[in-house]
Formats: structure tokens, sequence, C-alpha cells
């Protein structure tokens, strides 16, 4: 059972006790991050769509199309480090959680740095390859540029919510997560509009809110993680872990590469949708941009769920506690049928009342994008089970596997679908493409995950059983309890 530090720093025991009760309350506060997360992009998005009109829409939706393909680039060495670190805490080894953290931050750093600065440079470029509407190309280009200059704080502060997660902490992400919300809401109509002594700045306001968000958030985040002394801040001879370790680096890099991939597959695949929506005219870029503000609620319960599943079972695998990784990934897959299937039919309900608040309800892009989310927003209860099938898998360093499924899915399947089907059905083929696409990924991830191979992969070198049990049992003991300090 939890100390009271530990309680009081929000961190959980995730090695015993009851799976279901322990994997919901472990997933609340990480959907709370997703739902604010997605309110702050939708109340950003009505902003935009309300103040500016469509051309802003579209330049937006083509914009954070681009930030997603970025964050892909170093997704997968995150997660690696993710695992590295909720494995660690199953051992209750913290020096080597703050080890893999202190690498990860350090290589993510001069990642984001890199990234910005050609971000900047070649956003003309990039819009181009995209495709990317007349009307909105120079909208687009003004919001992309800054939103660039705000990767180093976006690429940290995702880092940092991911590693406290895997330490078992999912209430401290959601506090600043709250944060960074509120800032942005509040700055979007100040920037946008030049409210008070703020200059007019247009679609730029709003990334430059974004951007402001950001860095005050990522600051405020490492400072209470100080005050609090939370388990994975760095401290004295510690802070050289912030120069990457070769020996760290090898998993992270070995096995983020792969994750990493699956991200970039899924962006390329999305920058290809992207493409041809665009060619379809304006009013369906601005239809397809509102949309994916609905779908990004529907997701949000799977997303949430999978983070959960992968954090819970990293730490059991470092534990040593197989007997709990499949009631983990059995519980996930109930949790998310429930919550993203509930989410999905009543946001299909008041589809049209929704998508007006982003362009109004005479907006002749409403009626479009309510059939699209009508054909394909069901399909995220299928997406959902392959989140938490691939969490399971992953938590143990098996990556292959999820690459070669999302991109079967994504290309051969997805597009090769439109290919297909255009001729006869038109845009259509767009829309359901998404729904084929998420059936066969679900398919294939139970078939993976049933063959077992994923269990013989492994992050890092396994740990010894009977260390295992001493470490896990010696929490009943005052001096054996994991503490905020370490």
């Amino acid at each position: 059972m939890a100390n009271a530090s530990t309680r009081a720093t929000g961190t959980q025991d995730l090695l015993s006790g009851s799976i279901s009760r322990t994997l919901l309350l472990f997933a609340l506060p990480t959907l709370g991050s997703n739902i604010l997360q997605s309110l702050n992009g939708s109340v950003n998005a009505i902003w935009v769509g309300r103040f500016l009109g469509e051309d802003a829409i579209a330049a937006t939706a083509n914009a954070n199309m681009i930030m997603f393909l970025m964050f892909a680039a170093v997704f997968g060495f995150g997660m690696a480090a993710t695992i590295l670190v909720g494995q660690s805490f199953g051992r209750r080894d913290i020096d080597g959680a703050r080890r893999a953290m202190g690498s990860a931050i350090g290589m993510f750093l001069l990642l984001s740095i890199v990234i910005a600065i050609l971000g900047w440079t070649f956003s003309p470029q990039i819009l181009r390859l995209l495709a990317t509407p007349g009307e909105a190309f120079a909208l687009a280009e003004d919001y992309l540029r800054i939103i660039f200059v705000s990767m180093p704080s976006s690429f940290v502060m995702v880092l940092l919510m991911m590693g406290l997660r895997g330490s078992g902490d999912s209430m401290t992400p959601l506090w600043f997560m709250g944060l960074s919300v509120v800032l942005d809401i509040v700055l979007n109509p100040v920037l946008i509009l030049g409210l008070g002594p703020a200059p007019a700045m247009g679609i730029a306001g709003s990334a430059a809110a974004t951007a402001i968000a950001g860095y005050v958030s990522v600051i405020a985040l490492i400072a209470y993680m100080y005050a609090r002394d939370l388990p994975l801040r760095l401290r004295g001879h510690e802070l050289g872990y912030l120069k990457p370790d070769p020996a760290l680096l090898r998993p992270i890099l070995l096995k983020g590469f792969p994750m990493g991939l699956q991200m970039i597959v899924i962006s390329t695949a999305s920058l290809a949708m992207v493409g041809l929506v665009n060619r379809e005219g304006l009013i369906a870029a601005a239809a397809y941009g509102v949309t994916q503000q609905l779908w990004t609620y529907v997701q949000m319960p799977a997303m949430a769920i999978g983070a959960a599943v992968s954090a819970m079972a990293a730490q059991n695998i470092g534990a040593g506690r197989w007997d709990r990784v499949g009631k983990i990934t059995a519980s996930g897959l109930w949790y998310n049928v429930l919550m993203t299937g509930a989410l999905a039919l009543l946001l299909t309900l008041v589809d049209r009342p929704a998508l007006a608040l982003f362009l109004g309800s005479d907006s002749p892009a409403i009626p479009v994008a309510a059939h699209i989310h009508l054909l394909g927003g069901w399909s995220f209860v299928f997406f959902g089970a392959t989140l938490v099938l691939f969490g399971t898998m992953r938590a143990n360093g098996a990556v292959i596997a999820p690459l070669v499924i999302l991109f079967v899915v994504m290309y051969p399947v997805r597009l090769g679908f439109i290919y297909l089907a255009y001729p006869a059905i038109g845009a259509d083929a767009l829309w359901l493409s998404f729904t084929l696409g998420s059936i066969v990924s679900a398919g294939l991830a139970i078939l993976a995950y049933r063959s077992g191979g994923w269990r013989k992969t492994q992050m890092m070198a396994p740990p010894d059983p009977e260390e295992c049990r001493e470490a896990i049992n010696a929490e009943s003991e005052p001096a054996g309890r994991l503490t905020p300090t370490g």
C-alpha cells in the first residue's frame, strides 16, 4: 500500500491490488489530460474559425498535421525511455529510472532545437508538398513557423509527462496540462484580435499563444518536480545524466527507432490523406479539419487506456509479475469498448451542433463534416483495441510487429482501398478507409498478441525473480517503501 507521501504526489502502486480498479484510477487522470489537450485544440479552432474563417481553419489543419509528423520523429525514443523508466520502477531501481530520463531529455533537447530551426526555414516547401490550398497557404506558413519555435518546450513537456506516468504518477501531468490549456485558451483571442496592449497578430497570434503557454508550463512543471522532490528530478551529480549515456542510448535508439517509425508511418499516411482531401476543395478540407476535432474526443479514452495499460504492464514486467500482464490487457480491452463506444455514439447523436461550434451552423462544411463522422467515427472502437494490445507488447520492447501491422494498414489497406474505390464512390472512399483500416489493424494486433512472440523480447536485462519478489514484499516495511524522494 502506498504511503502518504506517495499518494500526495499522485504516484500509484501498479504492482498489487485490483487490476481493473487500479487501471481505471490510473487512466482517468490521463484521460483528463487528453480531454484538456483536445479542449485546447477545439477552443483554439473555434477562435480561429469564428474570427478568421474557413481559410484559417484549413491552414491550421494542414500545419497541425505537420506538427504531428514532427512529434512522430521523436515519439518512439520518448516511449522507449518511458518503458525503461517503468521497468526500473517495477524493480525499484530509482537511479536507473533517473538515468534513462536524463539521457532522453538530453537527446530530446538537441533534436527539438534542430527540428525547430529546419522547420522555420523550410515551412513553405513543406506546405507545398501537402498541396495546401492557395487561399490558406500564407496563413498556414505564418502559423507553422511560430509553432516550430515552440518545439523545444513541447518535446520536453511530452517527455516529462510520459516519464511521470511511467513512474506511476498520472496526476502531475494532469495539473500542468491544465495550466498549459488555460494559458493557451486565454491568450488566443488576446493575440489574434490584439486585445488590450497586445498586437493584433491574426493566425500568428494563435500560434504565439500556444508557444507562450508551452514554455511557461514546462518551466513550471520542472520547478514543481524540484519543489516536491519527485522521483525523476535530477540533483547534484545526477545532472550529469543529462549527457546521454551510450549504454542507455542503445536500447532507447534500437527500440525507439521502430516505435518512431510507427508514428511516422501513421503521419505520412495522414499527410497523404490531407493531400487527397485538399484536392476535393476548400469546403472538404475545412470539413475534414473540424471532423478531426470531433475525432480527437472519440479517441481520447482509447489513448488514455492504452497509455495506462503500457505503464502498468511495463512495471509488472520489470517486477517479474507476468501473472498480472494478461489481466491488465483484458481489462484495458473492456474499458476501451465501454468508454470509446459510448463516446462515439454520443458524438454521432450531437454531431451537427458540435461541428457548428467551429464554423457556425450556416457553414457549407457542416453537412460534409457530419457525413465524414458518420462513416468513420465509430471505427475508433477497433482503433482503441489496437492501442491496448500494442501498449502491452511495447511494454516488453516488442516493436517490430506493431510497425509491420501499421505499415500494412496505412498503405496497402487504406491507401489501396482509396485508389480502388474512389472511381466508384468518390470522396466516400477517403472516409471509409478509416473504418476499414481500424478493423484490419485490430484483427492483426489480436493475431500478433495471441502468438506470444512479444513475450520473448526484452527492453533490458531480465530482472532476477527473487530480487523482484523481495523488492515488492519490502514495500510493506517503512524502510523499503517507494517514496517521492527515491
